[in-house]
C-alpha cells in the first residue's frame, strides 16, 4: 500500500540538465564578480618578483573567487541541490537607499540627523521592525556615533546641519 514517487514529484526530472540550480547560478554570479574584480584591477601595477603592488591582492582574490565560482557552478550542474528561490528585493533596496542617503546628506545635514534618518530608512527594509523600537535603537546608535567619530576617533565631522551652526 505504499505509494511510489511519481516522476511528477521527482525534482531531478523537473529541472532538466541543471540538477542544483541555486548552486549553479550562484556560482555563475561569483564568476561574474571575480571577472569584474579582475577587470577593475587591470590598471593597477601587479607583482614584480617578491614585491607586491596595489593590484596584487585584488587580482589574487579575483582569481580565487573565480576558481571557487567555477567549482560551485560545476557542483550545481552535476549534483542534486536546492531549486531557485524567490529573492526579496525590499531589504537590499532600503539598505542601499539608506547608504546613498547617508552619502549625500552627511555634509549638509550633519552626523546626528543623517545617521538617525539613514537608520530609519534601512529599518524599512523589514516588515518585522516596529516604529518605537526603531526610534529607540536609532537614537542610541546615533548618540554612539556622535561620541565615537568626532571625539574618540577625532574625525572632523559636523554634528549638526550647517544652517544651525551659523
Amino acid at each position: 500500500m505504499s505509494e511510489a514517487p511519481s516522476s511528477a514529484t521527482n525534482p531531478s526530472t523537473q529541472r532538466g540538465f541543471i540538477k542544483g540550480p541555486q548552486d549553479f547560478y550562484g556560482g555563475l554570479v561569483l564568476v561574474a564578480v571575480a571577472l569584474f574584480a579582475l577587470w577593475a584591477s587591470s590598471d593597477l601595477a601587479g607583482m614584480r618578483g617578491f614585491s607586491f603592488g596595489p593590484g596584487t591582492a585584488p587580482r589574487m582574490f579575483g582569481v580565487l573567487l573565480a576558481i571557487l565560482g567555477v567549482g560551485i557552478t560545476v557542483t550545481g550542474f552535476f549534483s542534486e541541490g536546492a531549486p531557485l528561490q524567490r529573492y526579496g528585493i525590499r531589504g537590499p533596496a532600503f539598505v542601499t537607499a539608506a547608504i546613498l542617503f547617508f552619502a549625500f546628506a552627511i555634509r549638509p545635514c550633519g552626523l546626528i540627523i543623517t545617521a538617525f534618518l539613514a537608520f530609519v530608512i534601512a529599518s524599512l527594509g523589514s516588515d518585522e521592525t516596529k516604529l518605537k523600537e526603531t526610534v529607540i535603537v536609532g537614537a542610541l546608535l546615533t548618540a554612539g556615533c556622535a561620541l565615537l567619530f568626532p571625539y574618540a576617533l577625532g574625525l572632523p565631522l559636523e554634528l549638526l546641519p550647517r544652517a544651525l551652526m551659523r
